[in-house]
């Protein structure tokens, strides 16, 4: 894999943000890290393309929460995965989550967080491949 995929993982729950970042850079990813949706919506909208997939809590005090931090990722880059997890909002997931994504469950292993973003990666339409990394 190359160190440019790059994953940006919002959890306003520090240890649980380490955990990921830690998983996926075993993976292989590149990882930028936010605590909150503000700080994730900033990354995104500075990040001019770097930022290739997300990873975000649902509920992270106050301010944006991981549904509009999914939205805003969805409107920079149409085809941006996106990977939910929460511990207690995953019934919302279908009316409020953007298409096409993840939502994985709160209490979880890493694994189930790369898997989840690696298949989401692989299935980018081809005609997006070539977009700015």
């Amino acid at each position: 894999m190359e160190p440019s995929v790059r994953i940006l993982v919002v959890d306003d729950e520090v240890l649980i943000g380490h955990s990921v970042e830690d998983a996926l850079q075993e993976s292989g990813y590149s990882v930028c890290l936010a605590h909150s949706g503000a700080d994730a919506i900033s990354v995104l909208d500075g990040a001019k393309g770097s930022i290739v997939g997300l990873v975000t809590d649902i509920r992270m005090g106050n301010g944006p929460d991981g549904w509009d931090v999914g939205r805003r990722a969805r409107e920079l880059d149409a085809f941006m995965p996106v990977v939910y997890m929460s511990g207690d909002s995953a019934s919302d997931h279908s009316s409020r989550g953007v298409p096409d994504s993840v939502m994985v469950q709160k209490p979880f292993v890493g694994a189930q967080i790369v898997t989840a973003i690696s298949q989401l990666l692989n299935a980018i339409p081809q005609h997006s491949a070539d977009r700015s990394s």
